[in-house]
């Protein structure tokens, strides 16, 4: 991506020996020029709606029906209160990135280049590494989920050949792989993909945070706040990863998941 001085086509200041209204017509004029690209490089308004649609936590995928591990993490007595909470959702997102996340990306890739093989080398990947019922059921229902809401919503050819090949179980169709072909279809960036999914692991925690626990919802968004600061770190982490480099060593979470799903009483699916 071009910088905003090389996108401007102008010095980085403007110096003149003309009257002052002079120098000050061409400064305001280069501000004009810089103020056009910065708008540039960013996001539409419409595409910016579309990131703020797609990564919403309310998007019909299913994903209230989960709490990524939380329940059982509550039940055990591992979260008790907001410091043990923050650090639980914490450490969700960073396995979110070194796994999801780095196959998010490769799908994205992808998706731009048209390669449907790709992408179901991505979706394989994803699946691979969920070594347990609860967090392979989650991937796989939100993904399809957001796959026929994709054909039915939004022009994305890829997305609804991508679940042609679900349907006919070639491939899990997880929830990462189908966020990407949806960012692509509406023209966003790898890194607002990346963002989207990041802040909807934590959102989803988060919400169900509040229904697990005496939790004040200041005290919520005070930590969505925090754990969405370490999003940038995130992606630099993994953007030159590859499929190979995913690891979800986390075995806390996997016997979390596997008491859950024993459990007589539960409020989420995992």
């Amino acid at each position: 991506m071009r910088s905003i001085e090389a996108a401007t086509c102008t010095p980085p200041a403007v110096r003149t020996k003309g009257t002052p209204a002079q120098s000050l017509a061409l400064n305001q004029l280069h501000f004009f020029h810089l103020a056009a690209a910065v708008a540039a490089l960013m996001p539409s308004i419409t595409q910016f709606l579309r990131m703020l649609q797609f990564g919403d936590s309310m998007l019909p995928v299913g994903s209230f029906s989960f709490s990524n591990g939380l329940e059982a993490a509550i039940a055990q007595g591992l979260v008790t209160d907001v410091a043990s909470l923050r650090a639980f959702i914490r450490t969700a997102l960073d396995q979110a990135a070194g796994a999801d996340g780095i196959a998010l990306l490769a799908a994205h890739r992808a998706a731009v280049a048209g390669d449907m093989a790709r992408i179901v080398a991505a979706d394989h990947a994803v699946l691979l590494r969920k070594l347990n019922e609860e967090t392979r059921t989650m991937t796989t229902r939100m993904g399809r989920k957001l796959g026929e809401m994709a054909r039915l919503v939004i022009a994305a050819p890829l997305a609804a050949q991508w679940l042609e090949h679900i349907v006919r179980q070639e491939t899990p169709g997880t929830f990462p792989v189908g966020l990407a072909l949806v960012f692509t279809a509406s023209r966003l960036s790898e890194r607002e993909a990346f963002a989207a999914h990041q802040y909807g692991v934590a959102t989803m925690m988060q919400g169900a945070a509040l229904r697990l626990m005496k939790l004040n919802y200041l005290d919520g968004q005070a930590i969505l706040h925090d754990v969405n600061g370490a999003a940038e770190g995130a992606y630099a982490r993994i953007a030159t990863a590859d499929l190979d480099d995913m690891a979800t060593f986390a075995p806390m979470t996997d016997i979390l998941a596997a008491i859950h799903v024993k459990a007589h009483v539960r409020m989420f699916m995992n």
